[in-house]
């Protein structure tokens, strides 16, 4: 049978004939690259990287690359009209468990002899002439062929602008994107999709398939050629790099690769939360991990669902996983293991507050603002006297936002007010330690004459609208009988951003709000000094543990990064001259 028969015959039996059918395979490549994260990231955890370095890089640079490949997969989806889904239990079925429609197994194991068999056999180049295969393939290869030729039968019998019909909005760059190995492509035709697809083959198998380069640099040895998967897990395995003239048949003749075996903390293999019992300290380190992991695929699912910049907050979230997974690993378990994460999916209504998009903001841990359900965004600038006395607020511009937004919270992101991952680099500690006392129980009432003014000093920003031009509102409640001075509290009283201040016409009687809209102000202050997130109009907010702060009409939260009250803010802006 000529190569030609062959193809017409492997096109009959696993034929992607249809944009339907094109839309669900491409969704079964998420699936795919996602399912090889769980693996690779078990292994690279368990690895002592002081004394292992040169197996962290190999181990840590597959993994950046698989991320590369599952944004390049979700391109692909989207530029032909699909809908990328990962927040989802399918993404995340018990260990071990098969490739998605595909034969080999996939466990959680530490880094060692057994791991790098798996990984290898998962980034096995396919065989020469090995026929395109839409499911149940033996190889990663032959799976994108099948991909490749049902992008080239679909344009051929419709025309290209009838299959890539998606909104290039959706499309993640290198711009939502820092990575430093390969190439995050923007899929608009056919060109770009097959330059993907190559992307993602020639990563894992080689360039032209009979070549141990990849066609890269070495992301960590730039003057190095960098090799693809496969065979960077040979030269793991052989304890040697390849080197210019080394191919498959020669493997790896280059200078040493140091792998130490005795510098693996030893994972129990594929661990599972009912392994433990429920108030076990295993098991709760286990389950906080989960909802890392699981907030992490949300918000990928968010990026590639028209909101891209938040790709950078789901890759700076994973730090946190890191070192989640090396705590379990420094936990004893049964048998002289230690304990591992699971990788278990947790419901969203366990979550509670990544369920809908009805408007609301969730404070991440150690991590940014989440804005759901496009929560209008603008910039509001103190108007001072010549003497700097707090006069009133100006409506700016408003700023552009996607559906579902991230605002720095750790005060060093590069493009603030927005989040750019930054505090994912820096440590940011974001530990939440604003008390949750009802407003009721903290406030201090202060009667005048026709008004009741009542404070919470707890959530006073100095924003010093209540010190005035001569005397603060405290002092002026005794000539509350002059209804000029009662009018001037009760306009001070609402221009306080964070509520602190409020008034009612009586003790015990009903707080008179003023009429503000739902929307987030980014606040300046006087002399250009950056200020706090002003958030209005009775706007949900979540801390990290998915509780939810008390709503109110106004309430002002952290953005410098220094709060002693977070996530609220309590003016230490001014004491840092905090700025954009």
């Amino acid at each position: 049978m000529n190569q030609q028969e062959q193809q017409g015959t492997t096109a009959t039996r696993a034929p992607i004939a249809t944009l339907e059918s094109l839309r669900e395979h491409l969704q079964w490549a998420i699936e795919l690259e996602h399912a090889t994260l769980p693996p690779y990231l078990s292994a690279l955890y368990s690895l002592d990287p002081e004394r292992n370095p040169e197996a962290v890089e190999v181990v840590g640079s597959v993994f950046a690359e698989e991320m590369l490949h599952l944004a390049l997969a979700a391109n692909l989806l989207n530029a032909v009209g699909g809908r990328p889904v990962l927040d989802s239990p399918g993404m995340l079925p018990p260990h071990p468990r098969r490739l998605p429609h595909g034969e080999l197994e996939l466990s959680l194991l530490p880094f060692g002899p057994e791991a790098l068999e798996m990984f290898l056999n998962l980034e096995r180049p396919a065989p020469p002439g090995a026929p395109p295969e839409a499911d149940e393939y033996e190889t990663i290869g032959q799976f994108y062929d099948a991909i490749e030729r049902g992008l080239r039968h679909l344009c051929e019998q419709l025309g290209e602008r009838e299959v890539f019909t998606g909104d290039p909005a959706r499309q993640v760059t290198e711009v939502h994107f820092r990575q430093t190995g390969g190439r995050l492509i923007a899929v608009d035709g056919l060109d770009s999709a097959l330059a993907a697809l190559e992307e993602i083959v020639e990563q894992g198998e080689g360039t032209a398939r009979g070549e141990v380069w990849d066609g890269d640099q070495d992301i960590f040895h730039p003057d190095r050629e960098e090799v693809a998967h496969y065979y960077r897990f040979q030269e793991l395995k052989a304890g040697r790099r390849y080197r210019r003239g080394d191919s498959p048949q020669s493997g790896p003749t280059g200078e040493e690769l140091l792998v130490n075996l005795d510098a693996v903390r030893p994972m129990r293999p594929n661990p599972r939360l009912s392994d433990h019992a429920p108030d076990s300290p295993i098991r709760a380190a286990q389950e906080e991990f989960n909802h890392t992991y699981c907030a992490v695929l949300h918000l990928l699912e968010r990026a590639f669902n028209g909101s891209p910049k938040l790709l950078g907050v789901a890759t700076g979230t994973m730090y946190a996983l890191k070192a989640q997974a090396q705590a379990l690993m420094r936990m004893p378990d049964e048998d002289g293991a230690t304990a591992g994460p699971t990788f278990e999916y947790v419901p969203s209504e366990s979550r509670r507050w990544s369920v809908g998009d009805q408007q609301r903001i969730v404070v991440l841990r150690d991590g940014p603002y989440v804005v759901y359900g496009r929560v209008p965004l603008r910039r509001k600038r103190k108007i001072v006297s010549a003497e700097d006395n707090a006069l009133t607020w100006q409506t700016g511009e408003p700023l552009e936002t996607e559906d579902t937004y991230a605002l720095c919270r750790c005060g060093h992101s590069g493009s603030k007010p927005f989040c750019d991952g930054t505090h994912a680099r820096i440590g940011f500690d974001g530990a939440e330690t604003a008390g949750v006392r009802p407003y009721e129980e903290l406030q201090h009432v202060h009667d005048g004459v026709g008004i009741s003014a009542q404070r919470v000093g707890e959530l006073c920003i100095h924003a010093a609208f209540c010190i005035g031009r001569t005397r603060p509102i405290a002092e002026m409640l005794a000539d509350t009988a002059d209804s000029d001075v009662r009018a001037e509290i009760m306009g001070r009283i609402d221009h306080c951003p964070s509520g602190s201040y409020s008034y009612a016409l009586e003790r015990g009687g009903d707080t008179i709000e003023p009429d503000l809209p739902r929307a987030i102000s980014v606040l300046e202050e006087e002399g250009e000094l950056a200020s706090a997130l002003w958030v209005t109009g009775g706007v949900p907010v979540h801390r990290a543990d998915g509780r939810p702060l008390e709503t109110r009409n106004r309430m002002t939260l952290c953005r410098c990064g220094h709060s002693g009250n977070k996530p609220l803010c309590d003016g230490t802006h001014r004491k840092i001259g905090f700025r954009e």
